[in-house]
């Protein structure tokens, strides 16, 4: 069962490519090599003391799994009930494959309709545990949704770049949860190198993909 406080299980972050050290429960970005960094655990001390049974009575999200997930406080957690989604078995298609056990994880009944809750549940979590109060992050679909849903659960200020292009439901949707949401003529990648020139300026923490641990 998820108590009132989390005891961190996170031992240090390291860079996925040099696996230099840095520690937790401060600010990071990628590594000072420029690449993403790994959050690590001590698992062992989880696998003694984490009694499986306790998932039993445990919340019926993905926080569920505190114990190998990066927040300390239970009091820092953005959820929407994020997790814990349906399996189903997919007994006339498994054939076809020659697959007699073959099943469908169904992430379309996630609060924003996608696996993206799951990731921005845990880094909107993060930055309030950091004392983060304004996000960016560029997209070309349900990242900013996401994003933008989980920023207002805490009271942050959230900007979404998406591609002019990109389809009207996901600009809707990141709008209506109140992110300021600017449409870029270009590619994501054009979306990404609008938040990396701003966010120094703008006093952003830049959740794009890998840019945060």
């Amino acid at each position: 069962m998820v108590s009132s406080y989390l005891l961190s299980m996170v031992t240090h972050l390291e860079c996925s490519k040099t696996g230099e050290k840095y520690e937790p429960g401060q600010i990071h970005g990628l590594s000072k090599q420029g690449w993403p960094l790994l959050v690590r655990y001590d698992l062992d001390t989880i696998r003694r003391q984490w009694d499986r049974a306790a998932l039993a009575s445990a919340p019926h999200t993905m926080w569920r799994y505190a114990p190998i997930l990066p927040a300390r406080s239970f009091s820092n957690i953005v959820s929407l009930q994020e997790g814990f989604t349906p399996l189903h078995k997919l007994s006339r298609l498994g054939p076809q494959f020659e697959c007699d056990d073959l099943w469908l994880k169904d992430e379309g009944v996630n609060p924003t309709g996608s696996f993206k809750a799951r990731g921005l549940s845990c880094a909107i979590s993060m930055c309030r545990e950091l004392g983060i109060r304004k996000v960016a992050i560029p997209t070309a679909g349900n990242a900013g949704g996401a994003l933008a849903a989980y920023a207002a659960a805490a009271g942050m200020e959230a900007h979404v770049f998406m591609p002019r292009d990109v389809p009207r439901a996901n600009f809707i949707e990141a709008q209506a949860f109140g992110a300021r949401v600017t449409l870029v003529d270009g590619l994501i990648s054009d979306c990404a190198k609008r938040v990396s020139e701003g966010k120094d300026r703008e006093g952003w923490f830049d959740v794009s993909t890998l840019k945060e641990p």
